[in-house]
């Protein structure tokens, strides 16, 4: 049997898990993923742990402490997820220690109620690291407008970012401009570079998926013809604009000073259309020096039928802009789309988080212990 997840590996492609649970940490699942499925890393976010932490398995006791402190439900759910995390570090450590720091990471998201303001991000931020307490925690900022400031800031401090919900060009160009003004600033303050990593989460599926439904609506042959493009053209795009200011003097200047380039990761590859191949975001953006942080079910979908057959992103830019060009010719508004994911995203992991503080209390006023 072919090893696609070991050729994809091979091609510079790390393969990291977009999903945790302590179940996954106790049964020795998430050592075995490590062990025999190439998974180098792992990223979480509010719908992650909200479904893991709803689901029961491993929390029990955690919760049953918690309400005996008589802790706050936001103090509860950090010491949840912060301890899932930490857990999960270490069990990623070996990795970490190999790769000189670059993979065996385990990614944290700030509180996404914060996402709309700068102070309050950094802040988080800050604690977060502190928190979990592990060189290989990557912390999630989201690629808000606010959020850009506070990716500066937090690398600025030295401290490793996984920016997350970039659906634009334009914001992700942004994002990368926020990490090199982040490395300048620890640069003058004299840390060591080679210590602060970042990835930057540019979304694939998620803009298929809304760019479909407006061609769906238009109906027309040519309509038809665009479906299940768009997602990949971004990305492909995207990875162009990286080679760009990677390659900077800007970026040249940082990388003598033992920098550490900020990683394109592809994060929503779990394809959502069952029309398309279900490895389609995993076969079709194979590039060196990225990431690939895909749901279990898309794991194991690669690892039994996927096609590695070398870099699939060199050399498509041109028809990757003729690709985006159709879409925006047919009427639909690529501005509209991405400014609308990008809100969408937001509110999608702010609901998550207020589903995990309503369960989690319920689970703390059940767990409380009866007085006297």
């Amino acid at each position: 049997m072919t090893d696609a997840l070991k050729r994809l590996s091979e091609e510079g492609v790390a393969i990291w898990l977009d999903d945790l649970s302590r179940k996954r940490i106790t049964s020795g699942n998430l050592a075995e993923l490590i062990d025999q499925q190439h998974v180098v890393g792992v990223t979480t976010n509010p719908s992650i742990f909200q479904k893991a932490i709803s689901s029961g398995d491993g929390y029990e006791q955690q919760l049953a402490d918690l309400a005996a402190r008589k802790v706050t439900v936001e103090e509860a759910i950090r010491m949840i997820t912060t301890a899932d995390v930490r857990d999960a570090a270490d069990i990623l450590r070996p990795v970490f220690d190999a790769t000189q720091g670059q993979d065996g990471r385990v990614s944290i998201e700030v509180d996404p109620r914060l996402a709309h303001n700068t102070a309050a991000t950094i802040a988080e931020a800050k604690q977060l690291a502190w928190l979990v307490d592990r060189p290989n925690t990557l912390i999630k900022i989201p690629a808000t407008r606010a959020g850009l400031p506070a990716i500066t800031e937090t690398i600025g401090r030295g401290i490793s970012v996984n920016v997350t919900l970039i659906f634009s060009l334009e914001r992700y160009r942004e994002v990368m401009d926020a990490y090199l003004a982040g490395l300048e600033k620890a640069h003058a303050a004299g840390l060591d570079l080679s210590k602060i990593h970042s990835v930057a989460s540019f979304f694939v599926s998620r803009v298929d998926t809304e760019i479909d439904k407006r061609l769906d609506a238009l109906g027309t042959p040519e309509a038809k013809d665009a479906r299940g493009k768009a997602g990949l053209a971004n990305a492909r795009l995207a990875y162009e604009a990286y080679e760009e200011v990677f390659s900077s003097d800007r970026w040249l200047a940082l990388d003598k000073a033992q920098a550490n380039k900020q990683r394109a990761l592809w994060a929503s590859t779990g394809v959502k259309d069952p029309a398309y191949k279900d490895t389609l975001y995993v076969d079709d953006l194979v590039a060196p020096n990225t990431v690939n942080t895909m749901p279990e079910a898309t794991l194991v979908a690669a690892e039994d039928h996927g096609r590695i057959t070398g870099n699939t992103v060199a050399g498509t830019y041109e028809q990757s802009r003729a690709e985006l060009d159709a879409v925006e010719k047919l009427g639909i508004s690529y501005d509209d789309v991405v400014q609308l994911l990008e809100d969408e995203g937001v509110e999608k992991f702010e609901a998550s988080w207020n589903d995990l503080l309503k369960s989690t209390e319920a689970e703390l006023r059940r767990l409380a212990p009866s007085e006297g």
